[in-house]
């Protein structure tokens, strides 16, 4: 290829020494007199990294650009297309650029917006570049502002004393609202089996993030898959957050339209990295659509949350989010457990759970003299190696039968208490032994009207093995992550204490960003909303729950008990109490 030569230095250099103190000086007249950005705004691009596609000289650096001085500038080579980009270090909500150009201007350029420096968005185009300042008024968002220079005025390069950016770092546009919430959306297919009930496009728009959409199996996964919601009227959007599935999308696009068969891309990318992606993009339309076209896994395309964001549209309001606890938490609800002994729990507050246990355990729980109060400040569950004649368990190993050989207790506060967020803590003994499985935990109060485990939510505060009482669990479970597959965290005690030994207090601080485990006041393990839909999947416990107290006997997770298994035994709880 042949490269054309730049005219001689000298000429050019004279060119250039004969028209730098005018420009300037202009230009420092045009800051007085030019529209400012909003009072609102700031400007976030001095002094942050740039870089060019490329420069005349060394004297001439990216950096030049946007160093606030009004005599250094930024000059490429002479040849077409040429940027300047900037990283601005966290998404802005851009609403006006400055360009300070020198002799060597644009004709043609268009300013673009990203939120990885990959993917971009218009958000200002002129084939008819006049040169000198420039007060842009724009619309976008992201973390990257681009000038990308495709047509020379001059036969120079680019040149810019100024490339100033201004905008906010709230990360929104002003004005910007969700519009995709319970409006209709359509996809290719829909999921609806044992896997994925009622898998419907509305599940992706309806602020469930238990509830998901999912293309069908019937026909086998294939590609394309996709979904689009309509606004309800024409929107300008600034975001989309999309909370996947595992089954996610590897390749696909973002696409507008105005009449849903015309589509205009305004996202791309092959390489989705599934679970949550926030994307700040810029289009106009009243429909927008996620069009997959290559698979993560071997599975089809599936989305627990598709949220679109912008101005515009026919917006439903959404329901208010619930307020995250007072600072510090006041005592709403507690159980100091002060009665006489042999009383029952306070009907007021706890309820009776009997029946048989799940994941294989092999008591019953029972309404009797298992769950009663010892005159001591206490409430003791007790499991007791009796038979219930006519009740059937999986084969205990120590008897050889199928014939219920434990009873236990199990109480809750469903249907008389329960919150959304606080301080809940209690202050428990365990028992030791094999088989035994004492637990203090949470289930989300839609379960008592029909929703199943684990769409409801599940928290685990405290478990404790009797095999292995120097090791206590914390743990989430959720439709995404649930079982073995929990969200959780191990822990012990300082110098391997055995938690059989004494009382100690465990207490989860919950709000609406993370939940925090402590044992004795001492954190344990903490799940932060934003790390936990980033890797594992959606945060679903922003709705109420109540609390359960069980002392379970065997089970998959604790094993079963054997001959040397003390009975009866006790869980001791010496109090309960929630903050809010």
């Amino acid at each position: 290829m042949q490269t054309l030569a730049p005219p001689p230095a000298r000429h050019r250099g004279r060119l250039r020494t004969a028209t730098l103190l005018a420009v300037a000086m202009s230009f420092l007249i045009a800051l007085v007199v030019s529209p400012s950005a909003n009072a609102a705004d700031a400007l976030l691009s001095q002094g942050k990294p740039v870089t060019a596609s490329s420069t005349e000289s060394v004297a001439f650096p990216a950096t030049a650009a946007v160093d606030g001085d009004p005599g250094t500038r930024w000059s490429s080579t002479f040849s077409d297309p040429q940027s300047l980009q900037i990283d601005l270090g966290q998404t802005a909500a851009i609403s006006q650029v400055q360009l300070s150009w020198e002799a060597a201007y644009a004709k043609a350029f268009q300013l673009q917006t990203s939120a990885d420096g990959n993917n971009w968005t218009s958000v200002y185009s002129t084939t008819t570049g006049a040169g000198g300042n420039q007060t842009l008024t724009v619309s976008g968002s992201g973390r990257y502002v681009r000038l990308l220079g495709t047509q020379r005025a001059t036969q120079w390069g680019y040149s810019l004393w100024e490339f100033k950016v201004f905008g906010s770092t709230s990360g929104t546009v002003p004005g910007s609202k969700l519009l995709s919430y319970n409006k209709p959306g359509v996809a290719s297919s829909q999921q609806s089996d044992g896997n994925c009930w009622e898998c419907t496009p509305a599940r992706a728009f309806d602020l469930d993030p238990a509830s998901r959409w999912a293309t069908t199996t019937d026909t086998g996964w294939v590609d394309p898959g996709w979904i689009y919601v309509d606004l309800g009227a024409t929107a300008q959007i600034d975001k989309v957050i999309l909370q996947w599935d595992p089954a996610s999308a590897k390749s696909y696009q973002i696409q507008v339209s105005n009449d849903a068969a015309n589509w205009t891309p305004i996202y791309t990318t092959t390489n989705g990295p599934g679970f949550k992606e926030t994307l700040n993009i810029t289009g106009t339309g009243r429909y927008v659509r996620m069009y997959g076209t290559q698979r993560n896994t071997p599975y089809g395309y599936s989305l627990w949350e598709f949220q679109v964001y912008g101005t515009g549209g026919a917006p439903t309001t959404p329901p208010t989010p619930p307020a995250d606890p007072a600072n510090p938490p006041q005592l709403i609800w507690s159980d100091e457990f002060n009665s006489a002994a042999g009383a029952k729990p306070d009907a007021s507050k706890w309820r009776a759970d009997p029946g048989n246990g799940q994941n294989g355990e092999l008591q019953v729980y029972t309404d009797n003299n298992n769950v009663q109060t010892d005159g001591q400040g206490h409430l003791v569950l007790e499991a007791r190696r009796e038979v219930t004649p006519g009740s059937a368990c999986p084969i205990d190993p120590v008897s050889g039968s199928g014939t219920c050989q434990y009873t236990s207790a199990r109480i809750n506060t469903g249907t008389k208490f329960d919150t959304t967020y606080g301080k809940i803590e209690a202050r428990i003994k365990v028992p030791k032994g094999n088989g035994f499985w004492p637990a203090f935990w949470m289930m989300g109060s839609d379960f008592l009207t029909g929703r199943p485990w684990p769409y409801n939510g599940e928290i685990d505060i405290m478990e404790i093995l009797g095999r292995e009482t120097t090791k206590a669990y914390s743990t989430l479970h959720a439709p995404a992550y649930n079982g073995a597959g929990g969200y959780g965290g191990s822990y012990g005690l300082p110098g391997g204490a055995d938690f059989a030994a004494d009382f100690h207090t465990w207490t989860m601080l919950w709000n609406s960003t993370s939940i925090t485990y402590q044992v004795d006041g001492t954190t344990v393990f903490t799940v932060d909303k934003a790390q936990l839909e980033a890797t594992r999947g959606p945060w679903i416990y922003d709705h109420p729950f109540y609390l359960i107290l069980n002392l379970a006997v065997g089970g998959d997770f604790p094993g079963p008990p054997n001959s040397a298994t003390p009975f009866p035994s006790r869980m001791l709880v010496d109090y309960v109490r929630v903050y809010r």
